[in-house]
């Protein structure tokens, strides 16, 4: 089969296809046939080691991917041959992810892909909307789980709804009766959030961006998603109701926050940080059952006319994949490892 390693950290030139073996999957494991991954700034940031010394000898990069069940471990059950799947965070603790032909993980890591839901979808998935599920259910006052209803009568403000993390929670919180409000840059990126279902959307490069937002929500937003604390936190403080939640789960614009202590304690705001390698067993099932109902309801897709623009690029170009989101490109950035 054919798989994308890298054997040292640096920039997507590391990255080399290779003809390997495929592996078998051992008790509670299966195999899947990747037929599309997905590609998340983790991908990269591991690669140019921006996460420490690399974990094993030989990695192939890849979290999330979508594919079909080719083979089951001993002592499996709920999954069989020819069942579609999606996965989440197969290279987590494994030197093997998605950016290959087949890939043995735990079951734990794979969740059924609904009939009706594209691979595309599928490979989507993984990082963006499991620690949106995450930032959306960690509130004190909230929901552990999201169904339709389960955030009525909420606010929820999504900073950065361009974004595949932004673009995740917009929908999910949509489609859980939230009102929603998203943040963004520029008149396009706002097309794309109100595209993914936000209510409402605020360009903070126009006017007064605490006031718009308080203009569309008096008593302040239960929820913030946020993607950049280091520049939006004294914002989220100013906007949050009583109570709420502010919950962060990247480092965009900064690796350092300052805030005023009386400012903030004022607000009784709950900090949530969210990173998924961590949230626990519990936290990532709830997610996938959720987000896969979700995908049964119709509620969630990728595209333009879901506010994610979907980038393709084949298996040997792996390479130019990775620096298409180092870069920052504008929606989801996708490798077709195999035919549909």
């Amino acid at each position: 089969m054919r798989a994308v390693v890298y054997t040292e950290s640096g920039d997507s030139s590391v990255l080399e296809l290779v003809e390997r073996e495929p592996a078998e999957p051992g008790p509670g494991e299966v195999r899947v046939r990747i037929v599309r991954a997905g590609i998340n700034p983790t991908d990269w940031k591991f690669r140019a080691g921006g996460m420490g010394e690399l974990a094993f000898p030989e990695i192939v990069p890849g979290q999330d991917g979508a594919g079909v069940v080719d083979a089951v471990g001993p002592g499996v059950t709920g999954f069989a041959v020819g069942d579609r799947v999606w996965t989440m965070l197969a290279q987590h603790t494994r030197p093997g992810g998605t950016a290959q032909e087949q890939v043995v993980l735990p079951t734990a890591n794979v969740t059924a892909l609904p009939d009706a839901t594209s691979y595309d979808v599928g490979a989507s998935l993984g990082v963006p909307a499991v620690t949106a599920h995450r930032a959306l259910t960690t509130s004190e006052d909230g929901p552990t789980r999201l169904a339709p209803g389960a955030l009525a009568g909420r606010t929820v403000l999504v900073a950065g709804g361009a974004g595949a993390v932004g673009n995740a929670a917009i929908q999910l919180a949509r489609w859980a009766g939230a009102t929603v409000v998203s943040t963004v840059s520029s008149t396009e990126k706002g097309d794309l959030a109100t595209a993914a279902g936000a209510h409402h959307v605020v360009n903070y490069r126009d006017g007064d961006t605490v006031a718009s937002i308080r203009a569309l929500a008096p008593d302040g937003v239960d929820l913030v998603v946020e993607v950049a604390p280091a520049q939006n936190l004294a914002l989220d403080v100013q906007v949050i109701k009583p109570r709420g939640t502010i919950a962060i789960y990247a480092n965009n614009g900064g690796d350092e926050v300052n805030l005023s202590v009386r400012a903030t304690f004022s607000t009784n705001a709950r900090f949530q940080w969210v990173l998924l390698y961590t949230v626990g067993e519990a936290a990532l099932r709830s997610a996938a059952e959720d987000i896969t109902a979700a995908l049964v309801d119709g509620a969630y897709g990728v595209g333009e006319d879901r506010g994610l623009p979907v980038h393709h690029h084949p298996l040997e170009r792996t390479a130019d994949a990775h620096a298409a989101v180092e870069g920052g490109a504008v929606g989801k950035v996708l490798i077709d490892v195999a035919d549909d």
